[in-house]
C-alpha cells in the first residue's frame, strides 16, 4: 500500500478527531513519564510498560466510540478486524526505550487508512508540546502548546535545499548501523543525533532523516507517507521501495535530495547485530 495524492481529500473532521485522541494519549503519557510504572521485555526484545498498554487502551476506547466499524492494529493489542474496510494503526509510545530511560523524546503515533490507502496521520511529542498532523489533500500542520487544535496550528513544508553535500541529516538508531553505511553518509552530509525527527523535517529544520539498524514495525512507519508527502517531501526505505512495504528502514527527505541519498547508500548493508558487541572483551 502506497500513498495516493490523487485520491479524494479526507474529511477535515477526521483530522480534528485524530488530534483530539492523540492529545489525550499524550496527556496520559506525560503523567506516566513522571509517575511509577512496571516494564518488561517482549519476545522480540523490545520494551513495553504499563503506560504503553494504558495509552493504547485509551485510544482504542476512543476509536470504538467514533468509528466502531473500523479495524484497528495496535503495537500492544494486535489486530481487531473491522467491517468498514478502513483501519487505524496505533503506536501508543513510539520510543519506549527512551520513555523507560526518562528521555523526553518519545511520541504517540496514530494513522488512518481508507479504501485509497494512507489518509490521516498524527505524531505527538507530548513532552515538548508539539504535534504534527496531516491529511490527504489537506496539507501538513504543526500544532504547538497546550490544548492543541487545528485553529492554533500552522501549515508547514519541507526545506528547499538541493545540494547534497552538507545536507542536515538526522540519524536514528545509529548503534545498529553497519560501519559502511555510517561512513558513506558521514563523508557527504552533516549527521546529527536524533531529535524531533519528522517534525524537524517537515518544518525545514533538517533536510533528511535516516533510520537503519533493527527493523521498524509497521506501526512505526504508518504515519510517514501522509505526513512527509503532504509537507512536500518524499519517504521510502533505503532501497527506494515504498516505506510501508519495504525492509522497515526509513529514508525521509525534502524530496530534492532523495535520489542523491539513495545513490549514496546503494548496495550497502542496512543493519548489524548489536548483540555482537556483548562478545567484545
Amino acid at each position: 500500500m502506497d500513498y495516493s495524492p490523487d485520491a479524494p481529500p479526507v474529511d477535515h473532521e477526521l483530522l480534528d478527531f485524530a488530534v483530539h485522541v492523540i492529545d489525550r494519549a499524550g496527556q496520559m503519557s506525560v503523567r506516566g513519564f513522571f509517575g511509577e510504572w512496571h516494564g518488561r521485555r517482549k519476545a522480540d526484545g523490545t520494551d513495553v510498560t504499563d503506560v504503553d498498554i494504558a495509552v493504547e487502551d485509551l485510544i482504542r476506547a476512543e476509536l470504538a466510540l467514533r468509528a466502531p466499524d473500523d479495524g484497528i492494529y495496535g503495537e500492544e493489542g494486535g489486530a481487531t478486524t473491522g467491517s468498514s474496510g478502513r483501519r487505524w494503526v496505533i503506536d501508543p509510545i513510539n520510543g519506549t526505550s527512551l520513555f523507560t530511560r526518562r528521555a523526553p523524546l518519545f511520541t504517540n503515533d496514530l494513522a488512518y487508512e481508507d479504501e485509497y490507502g494512507p489518509a490521516v496521520a498524527v505524531i505527538n511529542w507530548p513532552m515538548s508540546r508539539q504535534l504534527v498532523v496531516a491529511g490527504r489533500g489537506r496539507g501538513c500542520w504543526l500544532l504547538l502548546g497546550e490544548d492543541p487544535g487545528m485553529a492554533r496550528g500552522r501549515r508547514v513544508r519541507v526545506g528547499e535545499r538541493s545540494r547534497f553535500g552538507g545536507a542536515r541529516t538526522q540519524m536514528h538508531n545509529p548503534a545498529g548501523w553497519p560501519e559502511e553505511l555510517l561512513t558513506a553518509l558521514h563523508r557527504r552530509v552533516f549527521l546529527t543525533p536524533a531529535a524531533s525527527g519528522v517534525a524537524d523535517l517537515v518544518t525545514g529544520r533538517i533536510d533528511a532523516m535516516v533510520v537503519a539498524g533493527p527493523p521498524m514495525g509497521y506501526e512505526d512507519v504508518a504515519t510517514l507517507p501522509v505526513i512527509v508527502s503532504e509537507a512536500g517531501g518524499r519517504v521510502t526505505d533505503l532501497g527506494g521501495d515504498p516505506v510501508l512495504t519495504g525492509d522497515m528502514t526509513i529514508l525521509a527527505t525534502n524530496g530534492l535530495l532523495h535520489d542523491d541519498f539513495l545513490e549514496a547508500v546503494a548496495g550497502l548493508a542496512r543493519r548489524r547485530d548489536v548483540r555482537d558487541l556483548d562478545d567484545e572483551d
